[in-house]
């Protein structure tokens, strides 16, 4: 399967030779690019220590998807920054699900964007105006989408391609879902299909087909907005976003923060269309297996679990969807939430369980 060369906007001349492939610019793209793990809780050992304003609701404990600042009793400030290098080769694409992907963090905290401040680094010697411009309008259009304005940014020349945002929202006090409160016996609930490492991985070697494509852009630039609303249904406890450390990274650090298990009935997760296929073909990212290599001991998998299926559990996803813990009461609410914005692969996906004394993620 050869996925049709990405459009630019300037075409070859024979004084002008065409310009790279964007994805050929970057040694990874979309979320796959976030650093493993492991390295980054290394990295960020003792920060900790630094004094905590009683305001700040929530900070890097739990490695929650965004900060969140008690403005006032009504009223908490939700800030967030997310950027990467081009997962795909077309600007305008490329653009739309950085600021998608973006964004989402504050949905994810159960808040409304208010605006966003464009992040861009480019290599201003080897793509031209034309293609930065599409990338920024890409990013744009998605704000446009959401309601925000972008209000500023910071721009750098830099060797690979970066585009991203800082993402700011609103939210209630009372409201703000962090991931680490689910509760014993909640329900979890994923709203997007899981799978968009593998596709962009196949896009890459150019296995990626058209039909392909257009599914991954589908599920990487729908935002996220069923967050506000399930914020305020009384039965949902947490919820966070799938991103780069995949359904099983993001679904450990739920179980970590509430001190429970996560237990997954992986035949109920939804796949992109075609992603078993690509991802038996080879077509794998190499942050999978650092993902892996980070948390798998914390994983138990059921006896005769594939290969593929462990990559995909840890297939960094860009732009994923919400992972919801919420009391099983609350299950139809949470999923008609989901529907009712377009989100037709919500389902529920798993429980959480008592804690146990090794695996943190249990997989049946």
């Amino acid at each position: 399967m050869t996925h049709p060369a990405p459009s630019t906007s300037s075409s070859p001349s024979d004084t002008q030779p065409a310009e790279p492939r964007l994805t050929s610019l970057s040694h990874g793209g979309g979320c796959g690019c976030k650093i493993a793990p492991g390295v980054l809780s290394s990295i960020l050992k003792g920060t900790s220590a630094m004094p905590i304003p009683k305001e700040l609701l929530v900070g890097i404990e739990t490695a929650d998807d965004a900060a969140v600042y008690q403005l006032n009793d009504e009223q908490a400030l939700i800030a967030t920054t997310d950027f990467f290098m081009p997962i795909v080769d077309n600007p305008f694409d490329f653009g739309r699900i950085a600021a998608t992907n973006a964004i989402s963090d504050v949905y994810a905290m159960g808040g409304t964007p208010i605006m966003a401040l464009a992040l861009v680094g480019m290599p201003i010697a080897v793509l031209s105006v034309e293609t930065i411009g599409q990338i920024l309008e890409g990013g744009a259009s998605v704000c446009r989408a959401a309601g925000i304005p972008i209000a500023g940014g910071h721009t750098i020349d830099s060797v690979e391609p970066i585009y991203g945002l800082v993402a700011l929202g609103l939210v209630h006090p009372s409201r703000v879902k962090k991931n680490a409160s689910a509760k014993l016996g909640d329900k979890l609930i994923l709203g997007k299909p899981i799978g968009v490492g593998i596709l962009s991985a196949a896009l890459k070697k150019n296995n990626l087909d058209a039909a392909g494509y257009a599914q991954m852009m589908a599920v990487a630039t729908q935002l996220n907005t069923p967050g506000p609303l399930l914020a305020a249904l009384p039965g949902v406890h947490a919820m966070t976003d799938v991103t780069g450390f995949a359904l099983a990274g993001h679904a450990l650090e739920m179980a970590r923060g509430a001190g429970l298990t996560a237990t997954l009935d992986w035949h109920r997760v939804p796949l992109l269309p075609g992603a078993r296929d690509l991802a038996l073909a080879g077509n794998i990212t190499g942050a999978s297996g650092r993902n892996w290599a980070a948390y798998g001991a914390e994983v138990a998998l059921p006896e005769g679990f594939a290969a593929v299926d462990q990559a995909l559990l840890s297939d960094p996803q860009t732009s994923g969807g919400l992972l919801v813990s919420c009391a099983p009461e609350a299950v139809d609410a949470v999923l008609a939430v989901f529907r009712d914005l377009g989100f037709g692969d919500a389902c529920e996906v798993g429980e959480i369980t008592a804690a146990t004394a090794g695996a943190k993620l249990v997989l049946r």
